[in-house]
């Protein structure tokens, strides 16, 4: 008896290679497109193209998929404080790109990515919401970082605050639909951060 043609006949077909970067590039453009929650688990299907039983076998579930794209995005550095950890940039040209949107090939301003997945899922408790609420917690972390490599005496306060100023003003990119929006956020970041190594400067 030919046990191996038995054994190889009977094993389980595992998912084609490269169907999930596929499934996850179809969401990413889906998503942006038209959101989340409007995007069916099919169109994404047919978008990558794969079929249904392939996309499962990769992402049990939907919300198993959007926190895979937004981990995806999270690494790739294509979000707001992707340039945080660019060690080639000086630290206060860090903290100014902050204000620049992420470039992406989907039109129109997306805005951040985080903060629109929290808002298409918007109950605290949602597997997809708490990562969201990890990612904007981590973006302070790494403002703060910045701000202690510039000298700041109380960074966690001034990265709060430019937290906010950025989120703001990617999610009003977003809806005026304006790239360079982040400019009027950047130019209340600059007195913060002057005013903050001034004081600096006056304890030294």
């Amino acid at each position: 008896m030919d046990t191996t043609a038995s054994t190889t006949a009977t094993a389980p077909r595992r998912p084609g290679r490269g169907g999930r970067e596929r499934i996850l590039a179809a969401a990413a453009r889906l998503f942006a497109t038209h959101g989340i929650t409007a995007t069916g688990m099919e169109q994404i299907a047919e978008e990558a193209p794969v079929s249904k039983r392939t996309l499962y076998a990769h992402f049990r579930t939907k919300n198993d998929l959007v926190i895979a794209h937004l981990q995806g995005l999270a690494l790739s550095g294509a979000t707001l404080e992707g340039v945080l950890t660019r060690q080639d940039i000086p630290a206060r040209d860090r903290i100014r790109r902050l204000f620049d949107q992420p470039v992406t090939d989907a039109a129109p301003v997306r805005g951040c990515p985080f903060i629109d997945a929290a808002a298409e899922f918007p109950d605290p408790q949602s597997a997809v919401h708490s990562y969201a609420r990890e990612q904007k917690l981590r973006m302070v972390q790494l403002i703060a970082a910045v701000l202690t490599e510039l000298g700041c005496r109380e960074p966690l306060p001034l990265a709060e605050q430019l937290a906010t100023l950025a989120d703001g003003a990617a999610s009003r990119a977003m809806v005026l639909d304006e790239a360079d929006y982040g400019r009027h956020a950047r130019a209340a970041a600059e007195v913060l951060l002057d005013q903050a190594l001034q004081e600096k400067a006056g304890k030294d």
